[in-house]
């Protein structure tokens, strides 16, 4: 069985694309507009978390950064590698507050996704 990737990516044509992109590797991937598949995260257990630093529909004040933190602060769910997806400039200081593992920044090509994934869903 592939590896699972949860994809979190409020822009409606990013996130087809990677799920796409990932798919075709043979990933499984869980896709949400918005960080409320969080709750399920112990459910669905994932290999590597791809999260959006700005999601437009999230109902708080928490962003990708503070989502990451919380995902690595909870001792259940620290072992999930996690790669923020951002345009911004400062991506890699965000990730880095975040305790992200990595960083991935917009827009980025196909092999650049693959390879990312690759390293980090082990």
């Amino acid at each position: 069985m592939g590896k699972k990737i949860m994809v979190i990516e409020d822009d409606t044509d990013i996130r087809e694309t990677i799920v796409y992109a990932l798919e075709e590797e043979k990933y499984i991937v869980i896709a949400s507009e918005d960080a409320r598949i969080l709750k399920l995260l112990s459910h669905h257990n994932p290999d590597l978390i791809l999260l959006d630093n700005w999601l437009s529909d999230w109902k708080s004040d928490a962003n990708g950064e503070q989502l990451s933190k919380q995902i690595k602060s909870d001792p259940a769910t620290s072992h999930i590698p996690i790669i923020i997806v951002s345009a911004v400039n400062n991506i890699k200081e965000i990730a880095e507050a975040g305790l992200a593992d990595g960083y991935l920044r917009k827009p980025f090509d196909l092999k650049e996704l693959i390879d990312i994934v690759i390293k980090f869903a082990k």
